[in-house]
């Protein structure tokens, strides 16, 4: 529903600002839960809009696609309905690390978001929001540039790159939010008179380039899975296509004619003072700090179906336009290469998140909320999972509920918001697997075992969709249970002989041979089960999941122990309110550390840096004494 006038209702329970990742999960999460939403943006047709790389998911981030996907959110299923090619990646790696990732057709992701916005009845205002409007540590509503004031009982922004925006190509400086899109001005300054504090930061994207100027004779073609895996949980079919993207290296006169002219880029002649992604560097910060390498690889990837213009994954730079044509043009098949538009790279406002609660609500305004790239986070799933949080715990606030709060334990979801409350971030946070201690339990075919009660129980998914998820679950059962029965050699060898496994020499009992490495569940999955409750793509994930819970059950039973102590520390409450210079026996550093942070549980504390084990012994006696007098007290 469009409106651009006064609306009615005046009173929203939730007005969410910006229409990126975050803002389109906030408001849909919120619409789930089962309040009144408004969604504000600057720019309609930008709705849903994939600025960077056409993709979703890839390394941690698939399995934080999946997550969102169990919780009810939008991006896996419009990533499924607009994909073009499926790759698994890390599978020669150990399950841990298993993520998915897809290219999408960003036109039609674009246009998948908007229809179901639309069809969800998510009321859209197209304006510019300037200020939060606050009143006794608590929001009101949402001032906005024509002078209007729209009234809620809680505000979600996020505002992305826009806030303050500054592009870079060379000397070239344009104030905006992305290229060709106008910069948001005054929620900065706003949120810094109320007390927040923010810093500055910058990334950017590669060239677009013109398809037919491209040789494709010298590119290595990239074909994605036979096999795809959705995101979504929730389909009846799903028969994607399967177009390739295509793989090109840079070379030492690529590298020579950037080095010439590195002091060209605002990042080396001191125009940009943010800092960049580190785990995603310009193609000038690959060439300085890897000066021994001759070449660095290059991923062609259409921007949609039949694109006339390619996305260059690899070489994001901002570096004059002049300099990035001569550079690319040294690249084996781009001789004649034309650029669409040049990369650049931008500079925004971010706040420092350890400035919010786990909810993503703000410590010191009630009812404001903050999530995606103004919490300091790089990535489009980094910032629909943020989205996602915000918009539960807003609407779940709004009507006296308990709010959704994931743990480090149980979600990448919840290691990105640990991470970003308890230690903040110096750079644009991007999820990694290797930021998940518990990653062996964190799988992508795991995802709705973690989270569909939690989801359910929030009502961000309705019976239906619980439902089917329970049943892929009990599948994952049955199919262990059928593992328990004996197998003989006539049945398992000529299966073994195929995957140049040993023999078995007398009957076993199958779990024993998918023990090996080598041997999957899928292997013996027709004499196993012989009518699945689940169809395919779900048959062959519901057999992997099975088998990786076989194949690692001895590790898995002992993150289990560890991430009951870290749920039992998580449970332990701290006070908003302490004063910890007043806590005897913590160190200088402790004191000074969790004075800034206000951590919300000993588990929260026992991650901030600077705090030690007794540390952690002492704030847990003074905590368990401050209990024991209060429960005396109300006695």
């Amino acid at each position: 529903m469009w409106v651009n006038n006064i609306m009615k209702p005046s009173v929203f329970d939730v007005i969410v600002v910006g229409g990126g990742h975050a803002g389109v999960e906030a408001a849909l999460a919120a619409k789930r839960v089962g309040v009144s939403v408004a969604l504000i943006t600057m720019n309609p047709q930008t709705i849903g809009r994939m600025s960077c790389n056409p993709s979703i998911g890839g390394l941690a981030k698939g399995q934080m696609v999946r997550e969102i996907d169990a919780l009810g959110g939008v991006m896996g299923l419009a990533a499924d309905s607009t994909g073009t090619q499926y790759k698994l990646l890390n599978k020669s790696k150990g399950r841990a690390v298993w993520s998915p990732r897809a290219q999408v057709d960003k036109r039609e992701y674009e246009k998948f978001i908007k229809r179901y916005l639309q069809k969800k009845n998510v009321t859209t205002i197209e304006g510019e929001a300037v200020s939060p409007a606050v009143n006794g540590g608590a929001v009101l509503g949402v001032n906005m540039s024509n002078n209007d004031q729209l009234l809620c009982k809680k505000l979600i922004l996020t505002n992305g790159t826009f806030l303050n925006g500054l592009l870079h190509i060379g000397d070239k400086k344009i104030p905006a939010g992305r290229m060709g899109e106008v910069r948001s001005e005054g929620i900065t300054e706003a949120l810094n008179s109320l007390g927040l504090k923010s810093g500055r930061l910058k990334t950017g994207t590669p060239p677009r380039l013109y398809k037919n100027s491209i040789n494709w004779e010298h590119l290595q073609s990239i074909d994605g899975d036979a096999l795809p895996i959705p995101f979504s949980h929730f389909h009846t079919s799903f028969t994607p296509t399967n177009e390739p993207s295509f793989a090109v290296s840079t070379n030492p006169l690529v590298h020579q004619a950037i080095w010439e002219n590195i002091n060209l880029s605002p990042m080396y002649s001191g125009d940009i003072l943010g800092v960049g992604p580190r785990y995603c560097p310009s193609i000038e910060d690959k060439i300085n700090r890897f000066k021994g390498r001759d070449s660095h690889r290059l991923i062609c990837e259409p921007e949609w179906k039949n694109s006339d213009q390619i996305y260059l994954n690899g070489f994001s730079t901002s570096l004059p336009e002049s300099v990035q044509l001569k550079a690319l043009r040294q690249i084996m098949g781009f001789n004649n290469v034309e650029l669409v538009k040049p990369g650049y790279a931008i500079e925004y406002d971010y706040f420092y998140p350890n400035q919010l609660k786990r909810t993503l609500e703000t410590k010191n305004i009630t009812g404001l909320y903050l999530a995606g790239q103004i919490n300091g986070t790089s990535g489009y799933e980094e910032a629909a999972i943020q989205g996602l949080i915000a918009g539960a715990n807003a609407a779940l606030s709004a009507k006296n509920h308990k709010p959704l709060v994931l743990s480090r334990s149980e979600a990448y979801g919840g290691v990105l918001v640990d991470d970003l409350t308890t230690k903040s971030t110096p750079e644009p946070y991007r999820m990694f697997t290797s930021r998940a201690e518990n990653r062996l339990v964190l799988r992508f075919t795991n995802a709705s075992t973690r989270l569909a009660e939690k989801a359910f129980n929030s009502k961000l998914i309705d019976n239906k969709q619980y439902d089917i998820m329970k049943k892929q679950q009990e599948e994952v059962c049955k199919i262990k249970e059928a593992c328990k029965q004996p197998i003989t050699p006539p049945v398992a060898n000529p299966v073994l002989e195929q995957i140049s496994e040993p023999e078995i020499k007398q009957q076993i009992k199958l779990k024993e041979l998918i023990k090996r490495p080598g041997v999957m569940i899928s292997m013996f999955i027709p004499m196993l089960v012989q009518k699945p409750q689940v169809q395919e793509p779900y048959v062959y994930e519901t057999s992997l999941e099975a088998d990786t819970e076989i194949k690692y059950k001895g590790y898995i039973k002992r993150i289990d122990k560890q991430t009951k102590d870290i749920l039992k520390n998580d449970s332990l409450a701290l006070d908003p309110k302490t004063n910890y210079k007043d806590v005897e026996g913590l160190s200088s550093e402790a004191q000074e550390k969790l004075d800034l942070t206000k951590p919300e549980t000993l588990g929260q504390a026992m991650r901030v840096s600077g705090v030690s084990i007794s540390d952690v012994a002492v704030l847990n006696i003074y905590t368990a004494k401050k209990m024991r007098v209060s429960r005396e007290t109300n006695r």
